[in-house]
């Protein structure tokens, strides 16, 4: 368990991703079956421990400490998992167990009920040290927050075997914690795992920005131009009587989208982008979509209110046969007679941008004929479907932000190696009529600033505290007093939750306006012109 924990420890305290990636691999290396498989399970998100939940870890901790003690101290940290590590008592006569197994520690978690599952985590904790304390309960929390995803874990499974990363993801889903049978093929002992459930996801080829100087390179007669539009990325999935939908990251997210599901009435797989609407009539806000993602079910009225469907951009397997190694113009060829095929009400084809040089598809790309896109996808004619971010087959050229002039309202302290910083701030913009204006909050953002920028606002945050609501704090801000922060977004979606009445779409600090007096910040009626 001790070597668990220092793998959660070293992680969080480094930033590179080749260090992590070292990291996890040669932990990979040097510990035994099936403590790395779990870890494995847990640095993926496939570990579940049903028995314990995060309010019983705090009900566990105020038995033992004074509340109002602990709410300061994990205002203090910031992070749960460290608060409850560092403060919890240790058990009278009881002294750490170093010699438990993280196997161990999985099986007396995963075996518990639900009534005994508080009483056998507090008897871990007080049998272990403070950094087996952290890695204990970052395990039965699920969110380990140390800058792992689960693709960064595969990728370093993949570095153990020296193989390529996409064999491991189309392996993935049928693949089971403590995943001996993985590592004996890759390091040799055993042949390569055979894909024994149908309907797998098969790992997304991604676009790379257009950056400066990359048109003057490319040669507009050798792309295809696709709108690209405000939704999630999907795999429609359908072999052999299984049928499932899956993120871009390879979550089956079936469950959620029943009415498209029940429509995969084929056998192949599609990649596309999953929307709410009616197709050929109107497409919905993400807002829209947003209802009913992250749902285990969704009711009949729901999927009434807010249909879903598929605008399909690519055909990766037709029957039997995979098309990825064909060039995109023979499977959007195949794309096109396939979707003829489908119910029209829940899959229909990406249509293509017709133009003659980059200037006439910027000018397209400025002013898009709907609301929903967001920009230009660029795909070289002869690109074969390739797993990853491989540099210059696809390019994705997205309309140029929207920026606002917000006064901070609020700042609450980040995760991880932010815990000890104010980074995660809600900002306002004016209403109200002049002498009578108040700040609405219009979104909350926690990226798109310096590390240097980030202790510059978090001196601001302390020095300027009215208020604290638990973790969060009140800053100063008046016509006269308060930080203007120049906020970019995406998009805008009309919102009955916040007071406001708007919600922004990946909003993130593009500017700290420090020239700027709080008085000349926008106003709503910016938001709302743009809304209209």
């Amino acid at each position: 368990m001790n070597r668990f924990a220092e793998l959660l420890d070293r992680l969080v305290l480094t930033p590179s991703r080749i260090g992590k990636l070292k990291l996890i691999t040669d932990y990979f290396r040097v510990v035994e079956d099936p403590d790395r498989g779990l870890a494995l399970a847990a640095l993926t998100g496939e570990l579940d421990i049903a028995s314990v939940k995060p309010a019983m870890l705090r009900q566990l901790v105020s038995e033992r400490m004074d509340p109002v003690l602990f709410g300061y101290s994990y205002d203090y940290v910031g992070d749960l998992a460290e608060t409850v590590s560092l403060v919890w008592p240790q058990a009278p006569g009881s002294r750490p167990n170093h010699d438990i197994t993280l196997a161990e520690v999985v099986h007396k978690l995963q075996s518990a009920s639900r009534s005994d599952g508080p009483a056998v985590l507090a008897r871990l904790l007080d049998q272990a040290g403070t950094s087996a304390r952290f890695a204990i309960i970052k395990l039965v929390t699920g969110g380990l927050r140390i800058g792992v995803s689960a693709r960064l874990a595969k990728q370093a499974l993949a570095d153990l075997g020296s193989v390529d990363v996409s064999e491991i993801e189309e392996l993935w889903h049928g693949l089971a914690p403590p995943y001996a049978n993985v590592f004996a093929w890759l390091e040799g002992t055993a042949p390569k795992p055979e894909k024994t459930v149908q309907a797998l996801f098969r790992p997304v080829m991604l676009s790379n920005p257009i950056a400066d100087g990359d048109l003057e390179k490319l040669a507009p007669a050798d792309y295809a131009a696709e709108w690209k539009w405000d939704g999630i990325r999907v795999q429609a999935v359908s072999e052999g009587g299984i049928r499932r939908l899956y993120s871009r990251t390879g979550d089956n997210v079936s469950g959620a989208f029943p009415d498209v599901v029940a429509a995969m009435d084929f056998d192949g797989a599609l990649d596309g982008e999953l929307l709410v609407g009616v197709p050929r009539e109107a497409t919905g806000t993400f807002s829209d979509l947003q209802q009913r993602l992250n749902r285990k079910t969704v009711s009949a009225r729901m999927q009434e209110r807010y249909p879903a469907f598929v605008r399909c951009y690519d055909l990766l397997q037709f029957g039997g046969e995979d098309l990825r190694a064909l060039p995109f113009t023979e499977r959007r060829a195949r794309l096109e007679v396939f979707i003829a095929t489908l119910d029209p009400d829940r899959f229909d084809l990406s249509p293509l941008v017709a133009f003659d040089s980059w200037e006439q598809l910027e000018a397209m790309r400025k002013e898009p004929p709907h609301p929903i896109i967001e920009g230009v996808m660029l795909k070289r004619l002869d690109s074969c479907y390739l797993a990853g971010r491989p540099k210059g087959p696809w390019f994705k050229w997205k309309r140029d932000p929207h920026t606002v002039d917000a006064v901070l309202m609020y700042a609450q302290r980040g995760h991880g190696k932010r815990s000890s910083f104010y980074s995660d701030y809600t900002f306002g913009v004016w209403s109200g009529t002049e002498g009578a204006e108040e700040l609405v909050p219009v979104g909350k953002a926690y990226f798109g600033f310096t590390d240097e920028e980030l202790r510059q606002i978090d001196k601001f945050v302390r020095d300027n505290t009215i208020e604290r609501f638990g973790p969060v704090r009140s800053v100063r801000a008046d016509r006269a007093n308060g930080l203007v922060l120049e906020v970019a977004f995406e998009g805008l979606n009309r919102s009955t939750r916040h007071k406001s009445g708007v919600a922004m779409r990946f909003p993130r600090i593009s500017r700290l306006r420090w020239d700027k007096p709080p008085a000349e910040a926008d106003r709503i009626e910016t938001l709302q012109a743009l809304l209209d």
